[in-house]
C-alpha cells in the first residue's frame, strides 16, 4: 500500500503547526492543568468557530466540510504532539463517528451541525466490552427510564451531548443495548469530574438518576447498538492512536535537541554512542507505529463512507488494535527514554518530558491497554482460523 499526504492534507498539518506552537506551547499546557475542571474556554472557541476542525468529518449536507478520517489524524497527530487539552477529540473521534455511523436522520441533522459549527461538544459514554454497559434502559409508555453510571468518560463534564449507552432489563453480552443521545442538562443526569493523572485530559463519572428518554432519541433501533458502539470505539482508538504518534515523535525530538546540547567530557553527549543506540531505537518505535496509525487511518475512512465495503469491519478491529497498541508503547517508550537521557531534570516541573510522560501512561489505558487490542486481536485471527 503506497500512501501519500495530499496537498490538503498538507496545509492542514502545517496551519495546525503553526497554531498549536502558539496556543499549545509549554506555558499554556501548564496553565491548562492548573485550571479546576474546563478547558480554556477561548481556546476552544477559536478551535471549533474559527478553524472549523471538529467539522472536518462532519457531512457538507449538515454543515460540515465533508473531508475523511485521514484528514482527522494528520490534525489529531498534531493536537499530540502539543498535548493539547480541549474536547475536540472527544467530540470527534467518538460521538462525530457514533453518530455517523447512527440510523436517526432527525439526530444527525440535530447534533452533527451544532459539533460542526463548535457550538456544541459531545461524547460517548460507553464501555470497551459489552459486558460494562450496566445502565439500565427500562421501557415504559413513550420511551424508557435510564439508571446506573458510567465511569471515566472522556470529557463527560465538559460535554453539552452526552451519547449514552444502556441495556434493557435481563440482556446479557451484547444483546440488548441501545444508544441515547442526551442534553447535559437532561434532569437526573449527573457528572463529576475525576482527578486524573494527565491534567491535559479530563475525565468524569456519569452517573443517571431516573433520566426519562424518548423513542426520539434513540441514535437507532433498541436493542441493536453495539455494533455501532464497538466500531464508533475502534475509530477513536485509531484517532487516539495519530495523537500518540505525535506525542512520541515530539518527545523524540525534544530529546535529540538537549542530548545536542548538553556537554559532558568536553563534548555533546548525543555523539556517545550509547546514546545514539538508545535514540535510534526510540525513532525506529516511532516509525513502526506512524505505519500502523496511518494505515488504521485509511481504513476508517472507509469505515465511515457510505459506500463502504461491508467487510471493512473486520479489517478495522485489526487495523485499530495494532495501531492503538503500537503507538501506545512507543509512545511511553519514547517518554520515559526522553526522562532518562534528560537526566536529572528529566522528570522537574521546568522540563516538558513530564508533561508526555503523563500523557503517554494515561493515554495507555484510554480505549484498551496493548494487552488488551492483542488479545482482540488473537481472538479473532484464531477464531478465522478454527
Amino acid at each position: 500500500m503506497e500512501f501519500a499526504f495530499t496537498q490538503e492534507q498538507l496545509m492542514i498539518r502545517d496551519s495546525a503547526e503553526r497554531f498549536l506552537a502558539q496556543a499549545s506551547d509549554s506555558h499554556a499546557v501548564r496553565a491548562a492543568m492548573c485550571r479546576a475542571d474546563d478547558y480554556d474556554p477561548e481556546l476552544c472557541r477559536r478551535i471549533g468557530q474559527e478553524l472549523y476542525w471538529p467539522a472536518l468529518m462532519v457531512p457538507e449536507a449538515h454543515g460540515g466540510m465533508g473531508l475523511g478520517f485521514v484528514d482527522l489524524a494528520v490534525l489529531l497527530e498534531q493536537c499530540g504532539r502539543f498535548l493539547l487539552g480541549s474536547p475536540l477529540f472527544a467530540s470527534a473521534c467518538l460521538a462525530t463517528p457514533a453518530l455517523l455511523l447512527a440510523d436517526n436522520p432527525a439526530l444527525q441533522a440535530r447534533w452533527l451541525g451544532a459539533i460542526a459549527g463548535g457550538q456544541t461538544h459531545a461524547t460517548l459514554a460507553c464501555g470497551l466490552e459489552a459486558e460494562q454497559v450496566q445502565v439500565q434502559a427500562v421501557p415504559r409508555a413513550g420511551g424508557y427510564l435510564l439508571e446506573g453510571a458510567h465511569a471515566y468518560v472522556i470529557d463527560g463534564a465538559q460535554a453539552d451531548l452526552l451519547l449514552i449507552a444502556a441495556r434493557s432489563p435481563g440482556s446479557v453480552g451484547e444483546q440488548g443495548i441501545s444508544l441515547f443521545a442526551l442534553p447535559a442538562d437532561t434532569p437526573g443526569l449527573l457528572r463529576i469530574a475525576l482527578p486524573t493523572l494527565d491534567q491535559t485530559r479530563r475525565l468524569a463519572r456519569i452517573e443517571l438518576r431516573h433520566v426519562q428518554a424518548s423513542d426520539a432519541q434513540l441514535l437507532c433501533a433498541a436493542g441493536q447498538a453495539w455494533p455501532l458502539l464497538r466500531d464508533a470505539q475502534r475509530i477513536g482508538a485509531i484517532g487516539l492512536a495519530a495523537e500518540q504518534l505525535g506525542g512520541a515523535q515530539q518527545v523524540l525530538e525534544l530529546t535529540l535537541a538537549y542530548t545536542a546540547e548538553r556537554r559532558q567530557f568536553g563534548r555533546s553527549i548525543a555523539s556517545f554512542q550509547a546514546i545514539k543506540h538508545r535514540c535510534a531505537d526510540m525513532m525506529l518505535q516511532v516509525e513502526c507505529a506512524r505505519s500502523a496509525v496511518w494505515y488504521a487511518a485509511c481504513v476508517a475512512r472507509e469505515s465511515l463512507s457510505p459506500q463502504g465495503d461491508p467487510g471493512v469491519a473486520t479489517e478495522l478491529l485489526a487495523a485499530a488494535a495494532t495501531a492503538k497498541a503500537h503507538a501506545s508503547e512507543a509512545f511511553f517508550h519514547c517518554a520515559a527514554e526522553s526522562i532518562q537521557l534528560h537526566g536529572g531534570v528529566g522528570f522537574t516541573w521546568e522540563y516538558d518530558p513530564h508533561l508526555y510522560f503523563k500523557r503517554a501512561r494515561a493515554s495507555e489505558r484510554l480505549l484498551g491497554t496493548p494487552a488488551w487490542h492483542r488479545e482482540r486481536l488473537a481472538t479473532h485471527l484464531f477464531g478465522e482460523l478454527a
